[in-house]
C-alpha cells in the first residue's frame, strides 16, 4: 500500500529529529568513559611512558596546548585546533612559536593554570629543570628547542635553534600534556581543567585486560 507523501515526509522529519536528539545526548558533558586496553600501563604518568598503552587512556585526562581535530580522519598541520592555547603564531624566520593561553583554567586542586606551568613542563622535558622525570622517553623530540619563555601569565614562546615547522605537530600529539609548575607533584598531576571541572581516573585489571575508567564532570577542559 502506498502512503501519501505528506505522511512519509512527516516520518522522515521525526527520524531526523530523533537522530539529532541522540547526537545532543552523546555530546552532553560529564559522565564516565570506559575504555579497554590490550595491556596494563606501567603507570599513568604520560611523560614517562613510551607506548600507546598508557597514552590512549591518559589522553582523556591530560590537556595539550593544541591537539589534532578528533573529527578529521587524517592528522596534518591543517587539522590542529586549540586546547589550552587559544591561538598561536610564528615569527618571520620560523624560530619562535608563540601561544596565547586560555584564561580561567584551573588544576584539579583549584590552582590557576598559567604560562609558568608550560615553561616548567618543557624545562623538565629537555632536562633543564632541577626536577627530573624517572625516565624521559621523548626528550629527543625537543633537540631543537633552545628555551621556553613567558610574557605574563597567558603568553608563552618556544624559541628554536633553527626553523622547525613540524614542532607544533609534536605539541598536538597525545604525548604532550601539561604539567604543574609545582616540582614536588608527580607528572600525573598535570590534568588542567576549566573552572568547576574535575577529572579523575581509575585503572583495574580484569582477566588479561586493563580497564581505564575516566570520570569527567561538566566544565572540564574536555568540554571545550
Amino acid at each position: 500500500m502506498k502512503r501519501p507523501l505528506p505522511v512519509l515526509a512527516a516520518a522522515g522529519s521525526l527520524l531526523v529529529t530523533l537522530s539529532a536528539a541522540d547526537v545532543a545526548l552523546a555530546q552532553r558533558p560529564g559522565g564516565i568513559l570506559k575504555m579497554y586496553d590490550p595491556d596494563s600501563p606501567a603507570s599513568m604518568s604520560i611523560h614517562e611512558e613510551g607506548t600507546y598503552v598508557a597514552e590512549r587512556p591518559m589522553m582523556g585526562v591530560f590537556n595539550n596546548l593544541v591537539m589534532f581535530d578528533q573529527h578529521v580522519k587524517q592528522n596534518s598541520l591543517n587539522s590542529i585546533v586549540p586546547d589550552l592555547a587559544t591561538s598561536w603564531s610564528w615569527n618571520e624566520d620560523g624560530t619562535e612559536l608563540t601561544f596565547r593561553l586560555r584564561r580561567g583554567v584551573r588544576w584539579h586542586d583549584g590552582q590557576p593554570f598559567t604560562a609558568n606551568d608550560v615553561q616548567c613542563t618543557w624545562d623538565m622535558l629537555v632536562g633543564r629543570s632541577t626536577a627530573k622525570f624517572r625516565i624521559n622517553p621523548r626528550r629527543s623530540w625537543y633537540w631543537n628547542l633552545d628555551r621556553v619563555t613567558t610574557n605574563g601569565d597567558y603568553e608563552v614562546t618556544f624559541h628554536l635553534r633553527q626553523p622547525q615547522p613540524a614542532l607544533i605537530a609534536l605539541l598536538a600529539s597525545g604525548y604532550s600534556g601539561r604539567h604543574r609548575m609545582d616540582n614536588n607533584s608527580l607528572p600525573l598531576d598535570g590534568a588542567a581543567r576549566l573552572p568547576g571541572g574535575k577529572a579523575r581516573h581509575d585503572l583495574s585489571v580484569r582477566g588479561d585486560r586493563s580497564i581505564a575508567q575516566g570520570h569527567r564532570e561538566p566544565g572540564s577542559a574536555g568540554d571545550l
